[in-house]
């Protein structure tokens, strides 16, 4: 299979914009934050939670950053007034934590005031190892100053995320636990799916140790059962955890774990970069490519 997904890879910069925009809109809500709050009505209506995500990271200038800023303050106008049940997802990249740290800080603490003012929960994204600690140094920053309003992403696959949750977890702090999408070398990240599965149950249980709150991402049916099995064990009701999954995928899984009296949150990003988006995670990680192409042919994976 790795041999197809590098293949599939390697075609797709010559596969025609509108085929690839065929293919993202099963997964990208719209360019424009009211095509994801309307996808976000929709899934409340099956009673599923969701996060709206403005795509866009690695920003590289002050204009660009302000750009960003003020998306983000639009996307928390517009889940306020659409009486959605919906966060906000941030990347810090996208508010200039690459070449200006502070910047980064005012342009996320005008975020999280207005975040704060209309009760909508944000949660900073993890990217790739570069920002790994600043991004964690922020959002415990943020969660001080706005405690229950702010959580933060850890990644499995990295070496160091059960130190960081004993680090962050007292605190309170909520948590979306992930695989991690970003090919990080081998000294810092696990690289095996087995190993990867093994830290995710790891760090899950720490979590859930530390009376944490954590949103499950994952679309792994060891990693489902894993978790469902877990919060059995710890006697949690669904108000005390979530399961989250990305817009478009492995939809009738998700009907199940919803079925089952589990609260769900779906990811659900925007915006004009849906292309770049595309083409990035693919190329950071070559086995979504595989995803993506059997996900054309199997209707509700």
């Amino acid at each position: 299979m790795k041999i197809l997904d590098r293949l599939i890879t390697a075609a797709l910069p010559m596969t025609p914009r509108p085929l690839v925009r065929v293919i993202a809109n099963r997964y990208v809500a719209g360019e424009d934050v009211e095509s994801a709050v309307a996808t976000v009505v929709e899934l409340n209506r099956r009673n599923v939670l969701g996060t709206i995500d403005a795509l866009g990271e690695f920003v590289k200038s002050v204009e660009g950053t302000r750009f960003e800023t003020d998306r983000c303050l639009h996307a928390v106008e517009q889940i306020r007034a659409g009486d959605v049940r919906s966060g906000l997802s941030v990347k810090l990249t996208s508010l200039g934590l690459e070449f200006d740290k502070a910047l980064c800080r005012e342009n996320l603490v005008e975020i999280l005031r207005l975040a704060e003012e209309k009760r909508v929960f944000v949660r900073i994204d993890m990217e790739n190892s570069p920002y790994t600690e600043s991004t964690l140094e922020l959002a415990m920053e943020m969660w001080e100053k706005f405690p229950g309003r702010v959580g933060v992403v850890l990644q499995a696959y990295l070496r160091r995320t059960l130190a960081d949750v004993e680090r962050l977890a007292p605190s309170g702090i909520s948590f979306r636990l992930c695989k991690g999408i970003y090919n990080e070398p081998e000294e810092i990240a696990y690289k095996g799916r087995e190993e990867v599965q093994v830290n995710f149950l790891a760090a899950l249980r720490l979590m859930l140790e530390h009376n944490a709150y954590v949103g499950i991402a994952t679309h792994d049916d060891l990693l489902i059962e894993g978790a469902v099995n877990m919060v059995r064990e710890y006697g949690l009701n669904p108000s005390e955890y979530e399961f989250q999954m990305l817009l478009g995928v492995r939809e009738a899984r998700r009907s199940e774990l919803v079925t089952d009296g589990h609260r769900m949150r779906v990811y659900v990003p925007f915006g004009v970069d849906w292309y770049g988006y595309s083409m990035r995670r693919i190329s950071e990680n070559p086995a979504i490519a595989g995803h993506v192409f059997k996900a054309l042919f199997r209707k509700g994976g």
